[in-house]
């Protein structure tokens, strides 16, 4: 991706904190203290909160905060457009202009450009699609998920791999008015000061102990999937990644695959979504990062031989450049 700066240039001992905070943050009143605890080596609360904002200022940290299972808080799809190369960085720019457009990339393909749109419903999700087709006149691809079997974008930067277990599918909720107000709040992440949850609670007519209670209940439900640094692997040498396609017309071998794919440590992502024929047959998605092209090219040809996948049609899409990576809007305004 050529039009990322260098990765940042971090310690060892830093990075390794980095990495622990993507999925041991605490849900407490001192997170950034008891954080510092369980890293040991030395780390302070004030160590670590300087390490954050420097991150963060590096284009390193995207965010502190919540990710959510799909399609528990709100509603979400992936949608792509085939957009001339001439008019392409207008068109993301009017794309991402929109608050409920939370990634935005350009990906080597004919259908160039693809986007994750996220609102509190299906209908608000359709509306914001429907407002890009008549602003652009290009049509959008709307490939909502059909069945997750591994998502996983908080992946060790040491690249070592943890046993997976299955992701919980957790039933959707309808957020109440108190809910409401959190999820507009934590999207641009926790604040970095040394009481973040209770400055979080005050900007949404809550309390520290109604926030903290609110989110570890919704960890306990699987409905949030995680809380804590969302980072920007690009810059941290990840700098390769692309979006892998298959088209398996039998439901039955396609879901095989697919649970097969979901455990590969070189996978972050695995999902089914439907086939918008002629222009898109494809159903089933992976997600691969690398350091460098050739990594990324070995993975997935081994991946390929290793799961007969060499006999059903599919397609590579690396990603050429981000326009935008941001949390998630779900439509609702404290």
């Amino acid at each position: 991706m050529p039009d990322l700066p260098s990765p940042g240039v971090l310690p060892p001992r830093s990075l390794q904190a980095l990495d622990r905070c993507q999925k041991q943050f605490p849900l407490s009143a001192t997170p950034f203290a008891d954080m510092a605890a369980l890293l040991g080596d030395g780390w302070s609360a004030s160590a670590l909160l300087q390490l954050l904002q420097s991150a963060r200022q590096a284009g390193l940290l995207s965010r502190l905060g919540a990710v959510f299972a799909p399609n528990t808080v709100g509603s979400s799809t992936l949608a792509a457009l085939a957009v001339p190369p001439e008019r392409l960085d207008a068109v993301a720019a009017f794309v991402s202009s929109h608050a409920e457009v939370n990634h935005n990339y350009q990906r080597d393909h004919h259908f160039n450009l693809w986007f994750v749109v996220t609102a509190s419903d299906a209908a608000a999700v359709a509306e914001v699609l429907s407002r890009i087709h008549l602003a652009t006149a290009l049509v959008p691809l709307n490939l909502p998920l059909l069945h997750e079997y591994h998502i996983d974008l908080g992946f060790a930067l040491d690249g070592s791999h943890a046993q997976r277990q299955p992701q919980r599918q957790p039933d959707p909720i309808r957020p109440d008015w108190r809910q409401q107000r959190l999820l507009a709040a934590l999207r641009g992440g926790l604040p970095l000061q040394l009481h973040p949850f209770q400055l979080l609670a005050s900007g949404c007519g809550l309390t520290e102990q109604e926030v903290l209670q609110q989110l570890q209940d919704w960890q306990a439900q699987g409905v949030l999937r995680r809380f804590g640094a969302v980072l920007r692997h690009a810059e941290l040498g990840y700098r390769h990644n692309a979006m892998c396609v298959w088209q398996i017309d039998d439901a039955a071998r396609r879901a095989a695959i697919a649970c097969q794919l979901a455990t590969e440590p070189a996978v972050t992502l695995c999902y089914e979504r439907p086939a918008r024929p002629p222009h898109w047959p494809y159903q089933l998605f992976c997600m691969i990062h690398a350091s460098d092209a050739a990594s990324l090219q070995a993975m997935l040809d081994d991946l390929i031989r290793r799961h007969g996948l060499q006999h059903y049609p599919h397609a590579v899409l690396p990603s050429l450049k981000r326009y935008t990576q941001r949390g998630a809007c779900y439509g609702h305004h404290a």
